[in-house]
């Protein structure tokens, strides 16, 4: 029986990564670890839910992108869509969504679930739309976490916004940054700078990035989102629910009970 040579595991390291090593580095992730992802998180996220983030805050809820009767013939562009569940709810308020991702594999298993919606296969920071197709985008922990550059997807999302047009983006939340991405105690004593702007990356035998994280500052997010030409309107940061008893990576309600885990931008492009 011939056995095949193990893999080495990636190292963990912090150090620069540009946008074309960033891009190309999540989209082979993203396109490797679809399958186990969707099936680790398939249940929580639904097929057709719309949740926020590992807290479980849902956009039925929530309504940060207005109220249900006025999504209703909206084109909504949403990105970092992974298997498309928000962009499922939306169609089903009577939206019109665009779902654009930029893993094949991830988009696979939207056309698994199913949906009459367009899926896109591109990259965030070049958005394949033209001026003002659409009345609302959305990302749930989608693109901005894992872009070098946040303002160049910002201002492709503005260009593609109608005047008016809403953008709501969650991502992890930055002072998370400054724990170890534990789930239990030892995820609550502070490790490293919050400051330190040095990207997260994982990287091969050869030194190349197969993964790779960006961490900005809550003024950094402020400040991308003002100088791309949007107005911010809102910042939520959930609290965890006593019904989410579940771990997810780092994420846990011991954690979620004490920091927050994630911070939602509600942004007006005037």
């Amino acid at each position: 029986m011939i056995q095949e040579p193990e893999v080495p595991e990636p190292e963990a390291i912090r150090r620069e990564a540009g946008v074309t090593e960033s891009s190309r580095a999540n989209r082979g992730w993203w396109d490797r670890n679809a399958d186990e992802y969707q099936n680790e998180h398939g249940t929580f996220l639904g097929d057709d839910r719309f949740v926020w983030g590992p807290e479980g805050l849902d956009e039925v809820e929530a309504e940060l992108l207005g109220p249900p009767e006025e999504l209703k013939g909206r084109d909504v562009l949403e990105l970092g869509a992974g298997a498309a569940q928000c962009s499922r709810w939306l169609a089903a308020q009577g939206a019109r969504p665009v779902a654009l991702d930029i893993s094949h594999r991830q988009l696979q298993h939207a056309l698994r679930i199913g949906g009459t919606f367009p899926l896109v296969c591109a990259d965030a920071g070049a958005l394949p739309f033209a001026d003002a197709s659409f009345d609302l985008a959305c990302s749930a922990y989608g693109a901005l976490p894992f872009v070098a550059d946040p303002r160049l997807v910002l201002r492709e999302v503005r260009r593609v916004l109608r005047p008016g047009g809403r953008l709501v983006f969650s991502v992890t939340h930055p002072i998370r940054w400054a724990f170890p991405d534990e789930p239990g105690p030892e995820g609550l004593s502070v490790s490293g700078s919050y400051f330190d702007r040095t990207p997260y990356v994982e990287q091969d035998e050869t030194g190349h990035a197969v993964y790779v994280e960006h961490h900005r500052t809550l003024g950094d997010r402020v400040r991308d989102v003002v100088a791309s030409g949007f107005r911010l309107v809102d910042l939520v940061e959930p609290e965890w629910p006593a019904w989410n008893t579940a771990e997810w990576g780092g994420w846990s309600p011991l954690r979620g009970s004490l920091i927050p885990g994630t911070a939602i931008f509600v942004c007006v492009r005037d």
